[in-house]
């Protein structure tokens, strides 16, 4: 029985929701401010968060970006902005989905299911991940850390799930239109947010686009990772 925590602060909205999923055999709480939101996801385990932007003590996007520094929960942003500049940003600070309001709820139970589908298919049978070693990056998909020559990284968490999914292909190129699907869980998207994230990883790895040490732009084809070519005990 899929767990959901509703945050949101108009009582009406609140309440049709929470009436809506219990009845569609979810495991409902619900509060009306972000630091609630944060209290709870701290001491419960939910499924999915449903997020809205609007909240009386603090903007719902920054709300997404606390709880993206304490939890890897799916969160599915109800909003009624409709600025596609904001959403492409919401997106990039981790939220799984979103939608404009007004909204059904027959239309939030399908995002919801779609993103359940998808986290819960991500882990479905596999096994425990292995540490991702390429030159002198190393990172580990279980405890969500990576380190450049033995120093940590601080990475946010789209900017590791990208860094990860790369280094777990070592030299392949590998096509936008996969990027977008396996790491923003996207079938289509504005190239910028690759580009933007892997603007950000470059900086970190101490490196830039004009003179690439570890990830590799191939205009028109995709992005690869792969050792700089003057590791020690690299081929050449």
């Amino acid at each position: 029985m899929p767990s959901v925590l509703v945050v949101e602060d108009d009582q009406f909205v609140r309440s049709a929701l929470i009436r809506h999923l219990t009845e569609a055999s979810h495991t409902v709480r619900s509060v009306g401010t972000a630091l609630e939101a944060l209290r709870e996801v701290a001491h419960f385990r939910f499924d999915v968060v449903v997020l809205d932007l609007g909240l009386p003590d603090l903007d719902g996007a920054e709300a997404l970006k606390m709880l993206r520094s304490i939890t890897d929960v799916p969160v599915i942003i109800a909003t009624a902005r409709d600025d596609e500049a904001e959403i492409v940003r919401l997106l990039n600070d981790g939220a799984d989905d979103y939608l404009t309001k007004p909204f059904s709820v027959e239309h939030l139970s399908a995002r919801m299911a779609a993103v359940l589908r998808r986290t819960r298919g991500a882990g479905a049978g596999a096994p425990p991940p292995r540490v991702l070693r390429v030159g002198g990056l190393s990172i580990d998909p279980l405890r969500r850390q990576a380190e450049l020559d033995g120093t940590a990284l601080d990475l946010t968490r789209r900017e590791f799930d990208l860094l990860a999914f790369l280094a777990g292909r070592p030299g392949v190129v590998v096509p936008r239109r996969e990027l977008l699907a396996e790491v923003w869980k996207q079938s289509y998207g504005d190239d910028q947010t690759i580009d933007v994230h892997l603007s950000w990883l470059r900086r970190k790895l101490g490196e830039t686009a004009a003179r690439p040490r570890y990830l590799h732009t191939l205009r028109g084809v995709g992005v690869k990772l792969e050792p700089p070519a003057t590791d020690p005990g690299q081929p050449a």
